[in-house]
């Protein structure tokens, strides 16, 4: 069954190649479709296309589909294009002619965008929930090491003290730029698009008022033209945000596969969180973080195809736009995967608190010693130059001694003020 049938059978190879894997990834929008349609025939009724008895029976039967898209019982058989067609089939076949009549004032245009932005500002919300709680295991880390001390690098090369309270604090606050995009995306696909049909309004006098306060939508999209043209951009704000995410989330990870490596030994996992060789019998391998690298590193790519599916296409709807749904439901799925795991997995690092015995950790201290001598009076170039030349000669000899106070630095993470700004940047979407 298709919404648009006119009577007669197209080609099955034609059928095949246009609705594709829509059927399964329909599956992920049948909550929102029978929503949307709870919300535009309660409309449909104020403006008089419906009567109340039928409103009753049309809410009852859409509730009862409600509950097996919940339930994990909804199916869309084969022969049906869309869930759209599915639930309308479902309708007709327990309430007879008004069943039909749920379409009345929409098209599958307006249809479908409803059903997408309900879709993004659901998976949004819970990709910014696990982003939080992906900081706040951050944080706690970030004070339980706070006073443990690891090399910063600059070129790969050693260069200044660090720690990793400022390590795993610096994650943290960098979630919080992710949390910014996550929201700014959640209030593009806050918007009301139905009422728009085809992209072109109705003649029939729709309060997109109404459904915009029924489901609980911040505001509409008010041209109808634009409505439509939000179909694309909304998946492109959310491919956006999702990459930024794991732009993070991937960095943290290419650290920890770094810092496991014996050459650097900072941190180490529990046995059963590595896996082994089938030949060598020492190995402990980051499989966890390698997987999580190469998952968000194909997240990086998500925004390429949502712009490069939808560069340059003219005004209107265009069947190439259904195929934004297997570019972002499985970067929602993969994203959320990555965001648990690193929750469930961080706890579990052993930080090595030895680290900075090793000799070859001696010069990290020479900006140290050289700030201590300008301290005392000596200009900083005659400081640094002499500091400079016991280092070329060998007879450098660190201090050991570290004394960072200003906000921010090793000895005053801020994290207290961190979490504000992440308070600040929650507000309003979770």
């Amino acid at each position: 069954m298709k919404l648009w049938d006119k009577g007669y059978q197209e080609d099955q190879n034609v059928d095949a190649f246009t609705v594709g894997d829509d059927r399964q990834l329909d599956l992920r929008l049948a909550k929102y479709d029978v929503e949307g349609s709870i919300a535009h025939i309660k409309m449909l009724e104020s403006i008089g296309l419906l009567t109340k008895a039928e409103l009753d029976i049309l809410l009852e039967a859409l509730h009862k589909i409600l509950r097996t898209t919940e339930d994990g019982t909804f199916v869309i058989e084969d022969g049906f294009e869309d869930v759209h067609s599915e639930v309308e089939y479902l309708l007709t076949k327990e309430l007879g002619p008004v069943g039909k009549k749920i379409h009345s004032g929409r098209s599958r245009n307006d249809q479908v965008l409803v059903d997408l932005k309900l879709f993004m500002r659901d998976e949004l919300q819970q990709i910014g929930k696990l982003t939080r709680q992906l900081f706040d295991v951050l944080q706690t880390q970030s004070e339980k090491y706070k006073s443990v001390l690891m090399p910063g690098y600059t070129h790969l090369q050693v260069a200044m003290p660090s720690s990793f309270g400022l390590w795993f604090g610096a994650y943290a606050e960098s979630l919080i730029d992710d949390m910014q995009m996550l929201r700014a995306a959640y209030h593009v696909a806050n918007q009301n698009p139905l009422g728009s049909a085809a992209g072109y309004g109705s003649s029939f006098p729709l309060n997109r008022e109404m459904t915009t306060k029924l489901l609980h939508f911040e505001t509409m999209n008010y041209n109808v033209v634009a409505a439509q043209m939000s179909r694309g951009k909304t998946e492109r704000a959310a491919a956006y945000a999702i990459a930024s995410v794991a732009s993070t989330l991937g960095k943290f990870a290419m650290d920890c596969c770094l810092f496991m490596c014996q050459n650097f030994g900072f941190i180490s996992l529990p046995k059963e969180f590595t896996t082994g060789s089938s030949i060598m019998p020492h190995k402990k391998n980051p499989d966890v973080f390698e997987i999580m690298r190469g998952q968000c590193n194909r997240l990086q790519a998500v925004p390429n195809e949502v712009s490069l599916l939808t560069t340059n296409l003219p005004l209107g709807y265009h069947r190439d736009l259904q195929l934004l749904k297997d570019v972002i439901f499985p970067a929602t799925t993969r994203i959320k995967d990555c965001l648990r795991m690193a929750s469930f997995i961080i706890p579990h690092i052993h930080v090595n608190t030895d680290i900075l015995k090793d000799s070859k950790y001696d010069y990290l201290f020479t900006v140290e010693d050289v700030n201590r001598m300008v301290l005392k009076g000596v200009p900083f170039r005659d400081a640094y130059r002499e500091v400079g030349e016991q280092v070329l000669n060998n007879t450098y000899k660190p201090t050991r001694e570290v004394h960072h106070t200003h906000a921010g630095s090793i000895g005053n993470l801020c994290n207290d003020k961190i979490k504000k700004k992440m308070n600040s940047a929650c507000q309003n979407f979770i």
